[in-house]
């Protein structure tokens, strides 16, 4: 597939000698195996090089696929209180000096030079909607606690999470700058029930490996398709159901389209690096893994009834946790009736261990890499989940693993990890190198201080970790999701501040995700670009069964969710295409134009590999 836009053109402002150029170009193409002959014109020639001229900008913002071009809205009521979505106009970046505390000049407009590109995707929540280790029929009893125990687009997730990957690979060149992308980052919740195969599905579609979601076989095995399940939306028939009442469309070949075929994935364009989120550490998020529901998910009974899910999933909680025995002894379950059936066991949705999760990130394809993708041999060997990188030679992610692995969906900073990002803040100060903090949990969501009995290790909430990022001005950025909504808040001092941008999910209604972009102004302020990426599907489905079609039916039924609150979601013009302005850290002329030159080299070399392999 090739780039459905030409890639933007700007004026390259040459940094390098031609000696040094002509060097880098040679190592590159060694490097790439691609042909220099081919390499060196593309490089050489103006295009998305990510360095303007003094004489303007680069590129015109409906040069790239994003929100900045269209956003998909609310559209008319087609049956019941069914929606359909529509597309709408497009939203320009809105500036915000809340942490530079004075309007900018609008001289940086002609001036800017990219520092770093880069895809930020979270809360994935690649499903397996058929394994029995789901436990959906939780939701009949009550929505608003077990709201993520289902949703009516759960057998599409696979191919929205696809889509999204395209809009990536779609806009793989700034809409403000043209500069190719450098890096993406995913801030958790990947594997929506803590399942090997869910896990493998993400890892495999952000590498751009296609996956097969017929996981029981060719025919679909799971409550959506069982007419019992009267509390489910059932595509087939949604009649004498919530659902059904609520004007949810009958389409009876949707769940066989979901399994008919292999989901394909461009794969994303950058490499990409990952942390943990409370999806990926227990159960729902929420509780710690039984042996029962170790064997539920990979054998060949899966429930269809709140009585039945209790008594096997739940079950083995209640000799060992009040809460959870407290609970279903309020709703009167009585364990072990029936609701139950069979369905082909697949080995393959184990449930993996905590280190596992890191492992698998080390089965992973050579491009777009890197091996491990943030996690190191020396996580695998001490076990710690928190790691640095280097997204480009100026601009250093920090990952941290706020998730509590005793209970509950909300996080904390543990002591040791939070004493990790003081010193490793202060050697980028020292290094002049910009910082982003990755996580997953926001600063709404980080005071769960659960702890084992005799536990005593110290766990900080949100006002320490704002704390430490704001006595080390390089932290500019915190990128994070969990609440599956777009926000963007300013956190500020004295003397200046960081920027906490939280984007939404693959799951609920928008369905979005975000790039950013760090932006020297040269005028001694920064600005980071957050602009909404809408997966690459329409806005109304069509009527084949096409990986795109699923997706953009996923959507609607995302919007008609009515337990998510899907409008709350987008958030606010302010929290969705915006230039968050602050002051530099340092004097970023520190940063020559070489130096970004040769920066931008590696990067264009590597989406020109990249475009290469879509063609193949």
């Amino acid at each position: 597939m090739s780039h459905p836009f030409p890639p933007p053109k700007v004026a390259r402002m040459p940094g390098l000698s031609r000696r040094l150029f002509l060097a880098h170009a040679a190592a590159l193409a060694a490097a790439s195996r691609l042909p220099l002959d081919a390499l060196g014109p593309r490089l050489a020639a103006p295009g998305p090089s990510g360095i303007s001229s003094a004489a303007g900008t680069a590129s015109a913002p409906q040069e790239a696929p994003s929100t900045l071009l269209q956003t998909i809205l609310r559209g008319p009521v087609v049956q019941g209180s069914y929606r359909r979505l529509s597309a709408g106009p497009g939203e320009p970046h809105i500036p915000r000096f809340d942490v530079l505390r004075r309007v900018a000049d609008d001289a940086r407009k002609t001036s800017r030079r990219s520092l770093l590109y880069l895809g930020h995707l979270s809360d994935l929540h690649v499903i397996d909607a058929q394994s029995p280790g789901r436990i959906e029929p939780m939701i009949a009893q009550d929505h608003a606690a077990w709201g993520s125990a289902f949703h009516p687009q759960d057998p599409l997730s696979p191919h929205t999470v696809a889509a999204m990957v395209r809009a990536f690979s779609d806009a793989r060149y700034s809409a403000v700058t043209g500069a190719p992308m450098g890096a993406a980052v995913v801030t958790g919740d990947s594997a929506d029930m803590h399942s090997h195969l869910e896990l493998r599905w993400y890892i495999d579609l952000m590498d751009g490996l296609a996956v097969d979601p017929a996981t029981a076989g060719s025919t679909y095995r799971g409550v959506q398709a069982w007419p019992e399940a009267t509390w489910a939306y059932r595509p087939g028939d949604p009649r004498g159901g919530a659902f059904g009442d609520y004007g949810f469309p009958r389409l009876p070949t949707l769940l066989a389209d979901a399994i008919a075929s292999k989901v394909p994935s461009p794969g994303l364009p950058a490499p990409w690096y990952a942390v943990y989120g409370n999806h990926d550490t227990l159960l729902l998020g929420t509780f710690g893994l039984t042996p029962q529901l170790r064997a539920l998910a990979t054998g060949g009974q899966k429930a269809y009834t709140l009585e039945a899910t209790a008594g096997t999933a739940l079950g083995g909680y209640a000799s060992s946790t009040g809460l959870l025995q407290q609970m279903i002894d309020g709703l009167g379950l009585a364990l072990g009736k029936p609701g139950f059936r069979t369905v082909p066991p697949n080995p393959e949705r184990f449930l993996f261990e905590q280190r596992a999760f890191m492992a698998e990130h080390f089965r992973t394809e050579k491009n777009p890499g890197p091996v491990g993708h943030g996690f190191t041999q020396h996580n695998l060997d001490t076990g710690e989940t928190w790691w640095k990188a280097d997204l480009s030679p100026r601009v250093r992610a920090l990952g941290l693993d706020t998730c509590n692995a005793v209970a509950g969906p909300d996080g904390a900073v543990p002591d040791v990890q939070l004493r990790w990002l003081e010193e490793e803040l202060a050697r980028a100060e020292r290094e002049n190198v910009l910082v982003l903090v990755m996580s997953h949990h926001n600063s709404l969501t980080l005071e769960n201080r659960a702890q084992r009995p005799g536990d005593t290790s110290v766990l900080h909430g949100a006002d320490a970790l704002i704390d430490v990022m704001l006595r080390h001005p390089v932290a500019v950025g915190w990128l994070n999701g969990h609440t599956h909504l777009n926000q963007v808040l300013a956190h500020t001092s004295a003397t200046g501040g960081f920027w906490e941008i939280t984007t939404a999910s693959c799951i609920d209604f928008p369905q979005q995700q975000q790039v950013i972009e760090i932006v020297d102004n040269r005028d001694g302020t920064l600005s980071l670009f957050a602009t909404v990426l809408d997966h690459a599907s329409d806005a109304r489905p069509g009527s084949g069964g096409s990986s795109a079609d699923l997706a953009s039916r996923a959507r609607e039924f995302s919007f008609n969710d009515w337990a998510e609150s899907p409008t709350m979601r987008r958030g606010s013009p302010l929290d969705r295409n915006v230039e968050l302005l602050l002051p530099a850290p340092f004097d970023l002329s520190t940063i020559s134009d070489a130096a970004l030159e040769a920066q931008r080299m590696t990067e264009q070399t590597r989406m020109l590999a990249y475009e290469q392999r879509l063609r193949s």
